[in-house]
């Protein structure tokens, strides 16, 4: 289970975003958000089982 401020990441991703907000009664219930190669803010809305926490190790 994640929590709000938590730092993940996508399976195949590299980029680590910080936990914002949930959505429970969503699909896509796990509100991120993340700095992007030309300093933008963006925020995307992902499933739980798509993130992993950012300082476990990425299995092959």
């Amino acid at each position: 289970m994640f929590k709000v401020g938590q730092e993940v990441r996508q399976e195949f991703g590299s980029q680590v975003m910080k936990i914002i907000d949930f959505e429970p009664e969503l699909i896509e219930n796990i509100v991120t958000q993340w700095e992007d190669e030309q300093g933008n803010i963006m925020t995307g809305k992902f499933m739980e089982s798509q993130l992993f926490d950012a300082d476990e190790k990425q299995s092959s």
